[in-house]
């Protein structure tokens, strides 16, 4: 495969950090960051230039959706994957009117994040 893809995590979640890491990690994935929030995920994108992003829908400080918009504006070929919790039903339209075209709900299958990625990837 070469050169390992990055990901980015920013989810105010540290235990679902653990399960994307748990999931892409041992698939030959590099975890290049967990931001606590999308402020902080906004300046590790500049950082490490991750090739996928996992992006929370509700967090502190910067929610997934200004996440998402400011990624995008930086990006326009960005690779989001949105974890929503039940009922985020109307922020995940809102999501997809801003350009995400991937969702996964929490709790996720490893083998279901792992199956997206690779899609997204082409890989």
């Amino acid at each position: 495969m070469g050169d390992m893809y990055k990901v980015l995590v920013v989810d105010d979640s540290p235990f679902i950090f653990k399960a994307v890491k748990k999931a892409l990690e041992p698939n030959g994935f590099q975890m290049v960051g967990h931001a606590e929030n999308g402020k902080i995920g906004l300046d590790m994108y500049d950082q490490y230039k991750p090739d996928i992003i996992t992006l929370d829908v509700t967090m502190p400080i910067m929610d997934g959706l200004e996440t998402a918009k400011n990624l995008y504006s930086k990006n326009p070929k960005i690779k989001i994957i949105m974890l929503s919790a039940m009922g985020d039903e109307d922020l995940m339209k809102q999501a997809r009117a801003f350009g995400v075209k991937n969702f996964i709900s929490k709790p996720f299958k490893a083998e279901e994040l792992l199956d997206l990625v690779r899609s997204m990837l082409q890989i």
